[in-house]
């Protein structure tokens, strides 16, 4: 008997319990122990390659089923054959009982059944199913992956009698259901289930996750499809009525005209719009990006509502990539963008009707308006470069002619020798930098100060003699901006350029104690610190305070390449427990023990007493704070 049998047992692709079958006819035969090894680590090693190859022969029918279902989109005829064979990709891929898609109807406000494959009953299939309510409803509203190894007896899910009773004549036990995403909204659902209990794991999620996208873009598709077709007829109408719109179409070139002289002569958005209402009469107003108004021409009293700026926004971002003017009320609406980007929204209050010449004028004074918006953009992060240049200079300690920089600083409106405060700000991940950074040096323009970006954090020079405030009131903004917390700390007021980068390496020190002490999304300054304040501000003396609570035990770590300050650092985060700490650090109890005896040793054997042990915590964190930051700088 040779290990090549289980070679054949591959090849043949035999059951695992076959595998068992060389060993018991070698046991029998009486072959000896390192033989009987010998074939059961063989056996082992072909159970593993018999799963890889299992689980490649799985993913190559996922990948398979992928790819049938693309093919069937581009060669798209009939959406309900595609959804259908999605379906039944799904049922089958997922060794699922059941499959099943419901659609969002915007109506109604809930989903209904739309493609089922593999349903028994009659009345499953006619199942509506509000938003939030059960599984599928809760992930319809959610955008959530859901799955359930015992759907009808999960509390998770906000159970209904007439979806309960539904899925228990389809005799359903266990249910996964993925989101449709169409750009960020949820359009349906796709499900797989099964009659039996079944925990659906990560894989499932992702290969159910897939087939839904695919589903997803098949109805895009039938939706672009008749839009296209719906473009067509229109364009088809459009040519008939060429020769009578000739004049309307004159008159929406001549207003751009007059709209792109005014920008060549240097004219504002205030000027678009006054050309504007003086066309097509009425009120407009332009609003930025966050429905902020940026200017008005026409009736000053002319006020847009809250429920009107709402419903505004929603049409602006809806018809943001179509360039074309939509109608609520008595309200046409523009979206003022370019490519991907929302810039604004043009708004005109006509109560008459305004004629297709008309819509084209506010389409093209969007256009215009976006030009000008982009300009001064453009102008703003020149300015912001200039800022960041002066501050970054400030911070890096380099010798200034002061007479320069103060007429450098001036050109942008910032009196160096007035009071200000410097704060560091720090933000969770890289991909905020750019966001951190347009953000701080729009709030300087605003406040007239300095903002720079310098590797993970953004410095700001702002007018103030007020750190602490300072600091919350930018960690709340900048937060809010981001969507992230944004952790800030300040020092200050500073008098005079020579004191900024002192303030600077302050204001750092700060940031890096809130996010030392778990403070993430705060600001403070050195004096809302405490203990801790006193001990990074400027003038004190942190490393006698270090050497006087951990010096022999940082001493003995560092001649005997041991780890009794990760050991106490642990120990204290772990509430004093030795067997967490052993578990956290890998380690045995008994070793925990025999370091935490040197540390007795080294520090005395008081270093558990209250006062002791608060002392000798704020150091490991002034400890972990300091290596933390060396750690940056390198």
């Amino acid at each position: 008997m040779t290990c090549a049998v289980f070679l054949e047992l591959l090849a043949r692709e035999a059951s695992p319990v076959e595998f068992e079958g060389p060993l018991v006819e070698a046991r029998a035969a009486g072959a000896g122990p390192e033989v009987l090894a010998e074939l059961e680590a063989a056996k082992l090693a072909a159970l593993r390659v018999r799963s890889v190859m299992r689980r490649h022969a799985r993913r190559e029918a996922q990948l398979q089923a992928l790819f049938d279902t693309a093919g069937d989109l581009a060669g798209l005829r009939d959406l309900d054959a595609v959804l259908e064979a999605i379906v039944r990709r799904a049922r089958r891929l997922l060794s699922a009982d059941i499959s099943y898609m419901t659609l969002i109807d915007e109506e109604r406000g809930d989903t209904y059944m739309r493609v089922t494959d593999g349903s028994v009953s009659a009345a499953f299939r006619r199942l509506r199913l509000p938003m939030g309510a059960g599984l599928g409803g809760l992930v319809a509203q959610t955008a959530t992956p859901y799955t359930s190894a015992r759907y009808l007896n999960d509390p998770r899910f906000r159970h209904r009698d007439f979806i309960d009773s539904a899925v228990a004549e389809e005799g359903l036990v266990a249910i996964l259901g993925v989101p449709m995403m169409l750009g960020g909204r949820v359009i349906g659902v796709l499900f797989a289930a099964n009659r039996r209990e079944r925990p659906f794991d990560q894989e499932d999620v992702a290969l159910l996750g897939s087939l839904a996208a695919h589903a997803a873009v098949a109805i895009d598709n039938a939706r672009l499809l008749e839009e296209t077709r719906t473009a067509l007829e229109e364009l088809s109408a459009a040519n008939e009525e060429i020769r009578a719109h000739s004049a309307a179409v004159e008159r929406a070139a001549q207003a751009h005209d007059r709209m792109t002289a005014l920008v060549v002569r240097g004219g504002g958005v205030e000027d678009v719009a006054a050309v504007v209402t003086e066309v097509l009469g009425g009120t407009l107003h332009v609003l930025d990006a966050d429905g902020r108004r940026l200017a008005t021409a026409g009736d000053p009293a002319d006020v847009l509502t809250d429920e009107e700026l709402s419903g505004v926004m929603a049409s602006a971002r809806n018809i943001r990539a179509q360039g074309r003017t939509v109608r609520r009320g008595d309200l046409w609406i523009a979206s003022v963008s370019t490519g991907d980007e929302m810039l604004g929204t043009l708004v005109l209050r006509a109560p008459d009707e305004v004629p297709d010449d008309g819509r084209r004028i506010l389409e093209r004074a969007a256009l215009v308006t976006a030009l000008l918006l982009l300009f001064r953009r453009s102008v703003a992060e020149a300015e912001g470069r200039v800022r960041g240049d002066l501050l970054d200079d400030l911070v890096s300690g380099r010798e200034l002619d002061a007479d320069a920089f103060k007429a450098r600083a001036g050109r942008v409106g910032v009196d160096v020798d007035a009071p200000h405060v410097v704060l560091s700000a720090r933000y969770q991940s890289p991909d905020h930098r750019s966001r951190a950074a347009f953000w701080a040096a729009s709030h300087a323009a605003v406040e007239r100060g300095l903002a720079a970006s310098r590797g993970g954090e953004v410095v700001l020079m702002l007018p103030g003699s007020d750190p602490g405030a300072a600091a919350r009131r930018v960690a709340k903004e900048m937060g809010a901006s981001l969507g992230a917390p944004v952790t800030v700390g300040a020092a200050g007021p500073v008098h005079g350029p020579d004191e900024v980068a002192a303030a600077a390496r302050e204001a750092a020190r700060c940031a890096e104690a809130l996010l030392a002490l778990g403070r993430h999304g705060e600001g403070a300054g050195a004096a809302d610190l405490g203990f801790v304040g006193l001990l990074i501000a400027d003038g004190r003396d942190v490393d006698g305070f270090l050497t006087s609570a951990l010096g022999p035990v940082l001493d003995y770590d560092a001649r005997r390449g041991t780890s009794l300050i990760e050991t106490l650092d642990t120990y204290f985060g772990t509430g004093r427990s030795l067997s967490r700490t052993a578990e956290r650090l890998h380690i045995h109890v008994n070793t925990v023990t025999q370091r935490l005896d040197r540390v007795g040793r080294l520090l005395g054997e008081d270093w558990q007493s209250p006062d002791r042990a608060l002392e000798v915590q704020l150091a490991l964190r002034l400890h972990r704070l300091r290596a933390g930051s060396a750690l940056r700088g390198a």
